[in-house]
């Protein structure tokens, strides 16, 4: 009997202009009422994940920065919180910039209204800047607060695969660090965090304490950084439109994509709704 269903949100969740269809909204509802912890484990930070969840309705929890930081979206009180080494995190900023390579760097400063460090007189997207909950710096390794969640790099695969192949071999315990390709504003991301900070590791240690077993747990996603939690929980389910590495892992592949509510057709075929 599965207790908990974590869904990844861009990709999965939501269709390509960031809204939950219809049928994925009635469908999670519907489960929230019989009863059932519904987790939204996203690589997006915690305001972001919240605004565009706003209409399911009922408590929700959401693991963030990819399983960095775990909030309960019904009052923001954090349950848990996995922070960069200061020192890991500078030693990864002096690794990007011999190359070049400049990130938007994402921390813990919710109640202030402060997501995401930018560097001063550097374009950044709308991505960023449309909310207003940034702070600009002028190096990124003289900075005041050290709740660091996630240093995130965008750019092409040529640039980023060099890099994420060197720091995953070079400082293997340092960090969790993966590379994402399933995406549609840049060709491909990688993401630094802490060693523990993973969306299936967080997602298990939640579960924990509410005596549920990663067997009674379905996960649901469609790229890279959802690849673990897919293949470790009771039942994986992978988007039509994920990353050929997340399928490869997963017990079912959907039969719509993320545009044509492949949640809710998925999770009415397991739970018999």
């Amino acid at each position: 009997m599965y207790k908990l269903i974590a869904i990844d949100l861009d990709g999965t969740l939501l269709d390509d202009n960031k809204r939950i269809p219809k049928e994925n909204l009635k469908v999670i509802n519907k489960l929230i009422k019989e009863g059932y912890e519904i987790v939204i484990a996203t690589g997006r930070r915690y305001w972001s994940a919240k605004e565009l969840t706003k209409e399911i309705d009922g408590h929700i929890t959401i693991i963030a920065n990819n399983g960095n930081i775990v909030r309960n979206s019904l009052n923001d009180e954090v349950i848990s919180a996995k922070y960069l080494n200061y020192e890991d995190y500078k030693l990864i900023i002096k690794e990007g910039m011999k190359r070049g390579l400049h990130p938007i760097v994402h921390i813990d400063d919710y109640e202030r209204g402060i997501d995401i460090l930018v560097e001063a007189n550097r374009e950044y997207d709308n991505y960023v800047k449309k909310a207003n909950r940034y702070r600009e710096v002028k190096s990124y390794l003289d900075i005041d607060n050290h709740n660091i969640l996630v240093v995130v790099y965008a750019g092409t695969k040529e640039s980023l695969y060099p890099f994420y192949e060197y720091i995953r071999t070079k400082y293997p315990s340092n960090y969790n660090i993966h590379i994402m390709e399933n995406l549609h504003l840049v060709e491909s991301m990688v993401e630094v965090m802490n060693p523990l900070g993973s969306k299936w590791i967080t997602l298990r240690e939640y579960a924990e304490s509410l005596n549920i077993k990663p067997e009674e747990i379905i996960a649901i996603g469609d790229d890279n950084n959802d690849i673990e939690m897919v293949k470790n929980a009771g039942l994986g389910i992978a988007m039509k439109n994920g990353s050929q590495g997340v399928k490869a892992v997963a017990k079912i592949i959907t039969k719509n994509d993320n545009n044509n509510s492949g949640v809710a057709s998925a999770l009415k075929g397991v739970l018999n709704i």
